[in-house]
């Protein structure tokens, strides 16, 4: 299976230069190549092949003179441009005739200098991990790199990002093979909510720590500072980039509770079980802003690809399934409840229920019986089935290791450095 590692990057001012075009030639052959595409098709003309545009997009570029500064950068970073390209036109023509699954991906669009990310890919031709714990990236240097936890093996690609607030990221893309932790009796239905983030089978519950919600003091300061500054002056930027750096620490907050919280339920339950909530949908409705904050979406796919990484099993309840109007004691319905409604009597056996709690027993249940029943994969949002065999590598860092268990480095020059931490 694939991982990705995420991790922090110090570039000087030279480096920062030297990546900046790196991220506009790389931004400039995916611009070119799409403008072809679309002449080509308005004209009626065939698919143009990559080959042809590698030849001339790049190849022949590189000798004019409007652009000749693409040789400035690694032919590396624009080759993969324009495989990145390749893949976005795949995945919306998938997506067109239904083969791919989720939600419909839209027809490839032109990239801007004024994006929050730039980023490029590399190959293993085009970087190497250093002695010192630097990474080289060709024609750009040796990039100074946090160093959070060690790398389980040698990464197959590497992906330079620099985001909103002007931090630089290495994402390493590892192929690592699954660690399956020791076999347990114990399994967990979830119940998501906003009043508590997730409500357990077991009765237990995960406070929903609202990090946008607390932030939003702050948050309305500076951006009310940032509309009071001229557009295009150099105070405006400094501001926004406040803005953005308040921003960007609520998202590694919420993403930092996410990992350690799933990671959590994944170790102690042998099979998690979740509903498949409309988180697109509830995000257009007046509780817009709570949803976004508590992140199920993003929580719910670490637990399905920590499922896979530690041999747990996964699987999710539809939406449709009643789980709020069915008695997890005896099994009665007894029709829909407002959500003002946090307890309900049942009114055929009498018994007391917590709203939540009683969902995610229902959750647990129906659970079950979808694994009992032989399903191993689950339908999605679309009705179609969800694969567990292969996990790609997600956009975000990978879960923490388990305490006490260290992985082996695959950087040799952090092999004898004891003071790094394994979060």
């Amino acid at each position: 299976m694939q991982l990705r590692y995420n991790y922090r990057a110090y570039p000087d001012a030279a480096q920062r230069r030297a990546l900046a075009s790196a991220f506009g030639c790389a931004r400039v052959v995916w611009n070119d190549c799409l403008r072809d595409r679309r002449e080509a098709h308005a004209a009626g003309l065939p698919y143009v092949k990559s080959a042809e545009l590698s030849r001339l997009r790049i190849t022949q570029a590189k000798r004019t003179e409007e652009r000749a500064w693409l040789a400035d950068v690694s032919a590396v970073v624009l080759q993969q441009s324009l495989r990145d390209l390749d893949t976005a036109y795949k995945n919306f023509f998938d997506s067109l005739k239904g083969r791919r699954q989720g939600r419909r991906v839209g027809v490839p669009r032109y990239k801007s200098k004024k994006d929050s990310r730039q980023s490029i890919r590399l190959n293993a031709n085009a970087f190497s991990l250093q002695d010192d714990g630097t990474v080289y990236v060709a024609k750009v240097g040796n990039l100074k790199a946090k160093w959070s936890r060690r790398l389980p093996a040698a990464p197959t690609s590497v992906t330079v990002t620099k985001d909103s607030s002007g931090r630089y990221f290495l994402s390493f893309v590892v192929d690592t093979e699954p660690d399956v932790l020791p076999r347990l009796e114990t399994d967990a239905g979830l119940d998501l909510g906003l009043s508590a983030f997730a409500v357990l089978s077991d009765g237990s519950r995960i406070d929903s720590p609202r990090f946008l919600r607390r932030a939003e003091k702050k948050l309305k300061r500076l951006q009310r500072e940032l509309s009071r500054k001229v557009k295009g002056s150099k105070n405006r930027a400094k501001a926004r980039i406040k803005v953005a750096r308040q921003h960007a620490k609520v998202a590694d907050r919420r993403r930092d509770f996410h990992h350690k919280a799933s990671t959590q339920i994944i170790r102690d339950n042998q099979a998690v079980y979740v509903e498949d909530l409309a988180v697109s949908g509830l995000g257009r409705t007046r509780l817009a802003k709570s949803v976004h904050d508590a992140g199920w979406s993003a929580f719910v796919g670490m637990l399905e690809y920590k499922a896979v990484k530690h041999g747990r099993t996964f699987a999710k309840v539809d939406r449709l399934f009643p789980s709020s109007q069915v008695c997890s004691a005896c099994g009665f319905r007894d029709g829909p409840k407002p959500l003002h409604v946090r307890e309900w009597t049942c009114g055929e056996c009498g018994t007391l229920h917590d709203r939540d709690h009683n969902a995610s027993r229902n959750v647990l249940f129906e659970g079950r019986r979808i694994v009992a029943a032989g399903r191993a994969e689950t339908p999605n949002a679309c009705g179609a089935p969800v694969r567990r065999a292969r996990v790609p590598a997600q956009r975000v860092e990978a879960g923490s290791h388990r305490k006490g268990r260290t992985t082996p480095a695959g950087i040799p020059g952090l092999q004898a450095r004891e003071h790094v931490n394994l979060r």
